[in-house]
């Protein structure tokens, strides 16, 4: 389908990192708590080619909160934090993914896009290196945002279950 040397965003679930290899750019991220994979409703973080098909928050201060990538009109600050502890944080930024392998992650029953699958921003109290998201891959709100600034809709994301070696 691609080459890796294609991709403008490698996102390696093994290592938990997310890299920009054109840009020579790397971070630690934090993807699906249940593990790899592409089902609905799975909460797990699928593998493969996909693009940016929406960017979503540029204009928004850093640390919005999005909820249905609506801005909700509320910056998260540690008290908002602390009032909403269960709450799923999608803050700052959203890069909205659609998958471009069909019957893999593209397609009914494993959608990426429908699935709502983001690379989005997280508080900066969220560990990275771990999964502990609910199927996205989580970055703290000012690596999304530079990320943000240096990609476009249409970019290739590949996201790996293998390591990647640099």
């Amino acid at each position: 389908m691609y080459s890796i040397d294609q991709a403008d965003v490698v996102i390696d679930l093994v290592s938990q990192t997310l890299s920009l290899p054109k840009h020579h750019k790397f971070y630690l991220i934090s993807s699906g708590e249940n593990g790899i994979g592409e089902q609905e409703n799975s909460g797990k973080t699928p593998r493969g080619w996909h693009k940016i098909e929406q960017k979503i928050g540029g204009e928004m201060p850093l640390n919005a909160v999005f909820k249905a990538r609506q801005w909700t009109g509320e910056v998260f600050d540690t008290a908002l934090g602390e009032s909403n502890p269960q709450r799923d944080w999608i803050l700052s930024r959203i890069l909205w993914l659609k998958g471009l392998e069909p019957d893999f992650n593209l397609g009914d029953g494993c959608d990426t896009f429908n699935r709502y699958i983001y690379i989005h921003g997280t508080p900066d109290s969220e560990p990275m290196g771990i999964p502990k998201s609910h199927g996205c891959i989580r970055m703290h709100s000012h690596q999304i945002q530079e990320i943000y600034d240096l990609l476009h809709e249409g970019d290739l994301v590949y996201v790996s279950e293998y390591k990647i070696e640099a």
